[in-house]
C-alpha cells in the first residue's frame, strides 16, 4: 500500500506536470480534512506525509493533565502512563490515527480536496509558464467559437482571440492552425487567461523578427511600427553595421522573407523603410514611393507641411489617405501634404497679407517672411519679442503691427461672412426662379411635336456628294 501511494504520487507528478511537493501538501490537507470531518474541529490534530515508508500519517495530540476538564484535547496521566510511562503532567502526547476509519464521507470529502489542489496547481502552473512569454508567437488549433471569439488550444490551456484582434475578412474553422500574437496573461479564479492578437503593431515585428536572422542577432533593429490590419502596413528598421542593408535583408533573396511574413498576414501589403534620427528624412522615407519637394517642420506643434510635386500628391496621400495617415503613426509627427501648386500659391496670398499691412514695404515683409512670418495671420500670432529681430521694428511699432494684423485678419473674416451670405442668397434666388419656372410650363397646353425634317443624300460614283434639306 505505501509503495502504491508513493508510485501514485511520482505518475500523477509526471502526467500533469504538477510538482511531487505539491501533490503530498494536497494529501495532508485532504486528510486532514477528512479528520476534521469525523471527529469535528475540537481535535488538536496533525496530518504528515511519511516518505520513508510511503504514508500519510495522522496524529491526535492531547495535553496530559491531572483533571480532565475536554476529553477531545486533554487526557488523564494515568491514561498517558498506559500509553508512554514516562509521560508527565503538561506533556503533548500524540496518538496515531487509522484512515480507514475515517468513513466514506470523509473520503469523500478528502477526494474533493485532492481535486481542488490539483486544479490550483496546474492553474497556478500553467500561468507561470505564460506569463512570462508575453509578446511571442503561438501556434494552435482553431477549438471552438464564442460570442465572435475564437478560442485556441494551445495544448495544456486554451487562449481566446477576441473579435477587435482578429484581420478583416479573415475565417477559420474548427480544427485550423492559427498561428497569433500573446497579448495579454491574466490570472483569474477560475484559471489563466490567454488573449491572442493578429492586429497589433507587435505581431509583424514578431514575424520579421522569426523570419530575419540578422533581427534575432541584433544587426537589424525595428524601430517603428504602423499597420492597418489586412490592408498596409509600414515598419521602419535600422543597422548596426553599415555594411548591412536593414531593408534589403528584410525582403531577403528575391522577396523570400518578406513574402513568408505577407504570406501569414493574408496578403497584408508591407512597406520597408529606413529610419533616420533627422525627423525630416525619415517622414521623406515613410512617404515613398512618392518624390518629396520640401518639408516644412514645426517642432512646437510637432507637424510638417509635405510639399510634393503635383502629379504625385495622390501617390504620397494614397488610397483614401491611407499612405500619410500610416507615415504618421510610424514617424509620430502630424503630416500635411499639400502639392507644389497649391503651396506656391499660398505663399503668394500670405505674402501679399504681408505687404496689406499698413506700413509693410517689400523689404520688411521680406525680413518678417525670412523669420518665418508667412502671413498676416502668423504676425497676428506672434510676440513682440519675436518681432523686434526685425530691423526697424520697435518693441512699440511690433504691438501696432500684431493689433494691425489681427484687424486685417478680422476684416478678412467680415468680408468672407459677407461674401459667403451673398453666394447663399443668389443661389435661394435661383432655386425660387426655377421652381416658379417649372410652375408656370406645368400649367401651359403642350404645344404639337414638329414632324422631323427629311434629309436627302444624292448619291454620286464615288459616294455621298451632297446632303440637301427638304425644304430646299
Amino acid at each position: 500500500m505505501a509503495s502504491d501511494l508513493k508510485r501514485i504520487i511520482d505518475q500523477v507528478s509526471r502526467e500533469k506536470g504538477v510538482d511531487s511537493d505539491v501533490l503530498i501538501t494536497a494529501l495532508e490537507e485532504a486528510v486532514k480534512a477528512a479528520a476534521r470531518k469525523k471527529y469535528g474541529p475540537d481535535y488538536d490534530l496533525e496530518v504528515r506525509y511519511n516518505e520513508e515508508v510511503g504514508e500519510v500519517e495522522a496524529f491526535e495530540f492531547k495535553e496530559v493533565v491531572e483533571n480532565v476538564t475536554n476529553e477531545h484535547v486533554q487526557i488523564s496521566l494515568a491514561e498517558a502512563h498506559e500509553m508512554d510511562p514516562e509521560s508527565e503532567i503538561g506533556d503533548s502526547l500524540g496518538v496515531k490515527m487509522d484512515p480507514d476509519s475515517f468513513g466514506r464521507i470523509a473520503a469523500q470529502s478528502a477526494k474533493q480536496v485532492i481535486m481542488q489542489r490539483l486544479k490550483e496547481a496546474e492553474r497556478d502552473m500553467v500561468f507561470d509558464d505564460f506569463k512570462d512569454r508575453r509578446g511571442e508567437i503561438i501556434n494552435g488549433i482553431v477549438q471552438r467559437f464564442d460570442r465572435g471569439s475564437i478560442i485556441a488550444n494551445l495544448g495544456r490551456v486554451e487562449a481566446e482571440l477576441p473579435p477587435k484582434e482578429q484581420m478583416p475578412r479573415e475565417t477559420y474553422r474548427q480544427g485550423d492552425r492559427i498561428r497569433a500574437y500573446i497579448l495579454e496573461v491574466k490570472q483569474f479564479s477560475r484559471g489563466p487567461q490567454i488573449v491572442l492578437s493578429r492586429t497589433h503593431p507587435n505581431f509583424l515585428a514578431a514575424l520579421f523578427e522569426n523570419e530575419v536572422p540578422e533581427i534575432t542577432e541584433g544587426i537589424v533593429q525595428i524601430m517603428q511600427v504602423a499597420r492597418e490590419p489586412g490592408g498596409r502596413a509600414k515598419i521602419a528598421v535600422s543597422s548596426r553595421d553599415s555594411d548591412v542593408d536593414p531593408v534589403g535583408a528584410c525582403v531577403g533573396m528575391k522577396g523570400r522573407r518578406v513574402q513568408a511574413v505577407v504570406q501569414e498576414l493574408r496578403g497584408e501589403k508591407i512597406d520597408i523603410v529606413t529610419w533616420d534620427p533627422d525627423a525630416a528624412k525619415f517622414i521623406c522615407n515613410a512617404l515613398a514611393p512618392a518624390e518629396i519637394t520640401r518639408v516644412i517642420v514645426d517642432e512646437d506643434n510637432r507637424s510638417m507641411e509635405v510639399v510634393v510635386p503635383d502629379d504625385q500628391l495622390s501617390l504620397a496621400i494614397g488610397k483614401r489617405g491611407q499612405n500619410v495617415r500610416l507615415a504618421s503613426r510610424l514617424t509620430g509627427w502630424r503630416l500635411d501634404v499639400v502639392g507644389e501648386t497649391n503651396y506656391n500659391e499660398a505663399l503668394k496670398s500670405g505674402y501679399s497679407s504681408l505687404l496689406e499691412l499698413p506700413g509693410i514695404g517689400q523689404k520688411r515683409a521680406t525680413d518678417l517672411y525670412e523669420l518665418d512670418f508667412k502671413s498676416a495671420w502668423d504676425v497676428a500670432k506672434a510676440r513682440v519679442e519675436d518681432l523686434t529681430p526685425v530691423e526697424g521694428i520697435t518693441e512699440a511699432r511690433g504691438e501696432e503691427l500684431i493689433a494691425e494684423a489681427k484687424r486685417y485678419i478680422s476684416q478678412k473674416d467680415v468680408e468672407r461672412k459677407t461674401l459667403e451670405a451673398s453666394e447663399n442668397t443668389a443661389s435661394a434666388e435661383q432655386s425660387t426662379e426655377k421652381i416658379a419656372g417649372e410652375s408656370e410650363t406645368q400649367g401651359q397646353e403642350p404645344s404639337p411635336e414638329e414632324p422631323p425634317q427629311a434629309v436627302e443624300t444624292d448619291v454620286g460614283p464615288d459616294g455621298p456628294v451632297k446632303e440637301t434639306g427638304a425644304d430646299e
